[in-house]
């Protein structure tokens, strides 16, 4: 089974962003222009427009207009754009818009003025609609008519990609139509990153909804433009403290032109700008900016080993030696779930561990037995496997004094006479004398003891393994 989410990510190490200019944060404001593309009958939809309006709990008006969230709508283009496009001129602020196509076609004086200050224009889909239960082939097909609409519009293709109301194939059918520097239809991060579609690489700039002016008309939202303020101030002052520690981050500003664009509401986000333009290291880039920068700093690199894409053969061929001469321990975790979070030497270890443990004692046993001795007859021999060989070898057992090979045998003697298996132990963990230390120390434990102690070792010596493997 494979699991097709990734919940690992950058992890506990995420790279540092390394904004221009040393910057600390990069602030990105979105301006979503979504009037005039909204559903509505006299756009040749079923219903009125219910979604991010001030009207509480508004329903779909199946083949009738709905004229009072028709004129919210119409407040964003008349009066919210304006003030919107003068706060955020005024302050020089980098601005990607994400333009419904539809939308677009509608605004003609909107979209010069978003032009002539030199706004990023991005794709916002066709329609404002919501594409949940949208067949593929007909996403395909609306996306491909945004991108022509985008481009009589604007004179130009786009180059990023929000649906906002997407589905479930969203990202894989923009990925594969291609030529978008960036997709920002996920919210799973605080740094871009790559998403290789059908091998080539496509890059996600991830969007929000927390911080994002639709939470004025949802529940558990901002109640006013102080709210508003102190979750914007309150992010931006977490992530800014992530950068001065050298882990640069990025936060987006959701804003629509019908919310925020009221005046109580833009007042909060007026002393938002306000506070970060007295911060030193701030960042305000537009989505492509970051897309380049990210593209240039950040190039798409191809893991070498993609554990959770292998088929059966090449995975048991490639781990089936981490638990000493154990395959099916291999085969049993490619048999269960694998997924993205197990494509990392932690991720892997925890998949085979998981089969190791989920065994009877007597199988854990077997796993036991299949290690050799340590300085034994096998390493005399040079019959170890190439990971014992070198192992036994970074702790110098591969060269002992005749004395020292003697209490090797000795000790190796005693342990399997009295436990039934041989003594194991994580030998890049230890000195040759802290070896010889942990071997007469665990000859006095009880067999239960022993046997758990040798269980954790063998899981021990699969994570190193692991870990030189990744790198």
């Amino acid at each position: 089974m494979r699991y097709p989410r990734d919940l690992h990510g950058y992890g506990a190490n995420p790279p540092n962003a390394n904004w221009p200019g040393g910057a600390r944060i990069a602030v990105q404001f979105v301006l979503n222009y979504e009037e005039g593309g909204e559903n509505n009958i006299l756009h040749g939809d079923a219903a009125s427009e219910a979604f991010l309006a001030d009207v509480v709990g508004a329903a779909p008006w199946p083949a009738q207009r709905h004229w009072n969230i028709e004129s919210m709508y119409e407040y964003g283009a008349r009066a919210g754009f304006w003030r919107l496009h003068r706060l955020l001129t005024e302050h020089q602020i980098g601005v990607t818009v994400y333009a419904v196509a539809t939308a677009l076609m509608r605004a003609p004086a909107q979209l010069e003025a978003m032009q002539q200050v030199g706004w990023e224009i991005a794709s916002h889909g066709y329609k404002w609609v919501e594409h949940k239960d949208m067949p593929p082939d007909e996403e395909r097909r609306q996306i491909n008519e945004a991108i022509k609409l985008h481009e009589l519009a604007t004179g130009s293709r786009p180059l990023g990609w929000y649906t906002g109301r997407c589905s479930l194939n969203t990202v894989d059918l923009v990925s594969e139509i291609g030529g978008f520097a960036y997709i920002s239809d996920t919210y799973d991060d605080d740094l871009p990153y790559w998403r290789p579609y059908d091998g080539r690489p496509q890059l996600i700039i991830p969007y929000t909804l927390s911080a994002n002016d639709m939470r004025f008309v949802t529940a558990s939202g901002f109640a006013n433009g102080e709210q508003y303020f102190q979750f914007l101030k309150d992010s931006f002052d977490a992530l800014y403290a992530e950068g001065e520690a050298g882990k640069a981050k990025m936060m987006t500003v959701g804003l629509h032109c019908r919310l925020v664009g009221q005046p109580g509401r833009f007042a909060g986000l007026k002393r938002f700008i306000e506070y970060i333009r007295t911060v030193d290291g701030v960042w305000t880039p537009t989505r492509l900016q970051i897309a380049e920068h990210w593209n240039r700093v950040h190039p798409y690199q191809p893991p070498a080993i993609v554990p959770s894409k292998m088929d059966k053969q090449a995975f048991v061929q490639a781990f089936g030696s981490i638990f000493e001469h154990s395959p099916w321990i291999a085969e049993r975790a490619w048999e269960g779930e694998l997924a993205p979070a197990n494509d990392t030497a932690v991720g892997l270890h925890f998949a085979l561990r998981t089969q190791f443990r989920a065994t009877t004692e007597a199988e854990r046993l077997e796993v036991l037995r299949a290690h050799p001795d340590l300085a034994g007859k096998l390493a005399a021999a040079k019959r170890l496997t190439a990971e014992s060989t070198s192992e036994q070898a970074s702790a110098g057992l591969d060269a002992l004094t005749d004395e020292e090979r003697e209490t090797f045998s000795r000790l190796n003697e005693a342990y399997v006479d009295k436990f039934d298996f041989p003594f194991i132990i994580a030998v890049r963990d230890h000195s040759k004398a802290g070896i010889l230390k942990a071997f007469q120390s665990r000859l006095e434990n009880d067999r239960a003891e022993e046997f758990t102690t040798a269980c954790g070792q063998v899981e021990r010596i699969a994570r190193l393994r692991l870990d030189a493997l990744f790198g």
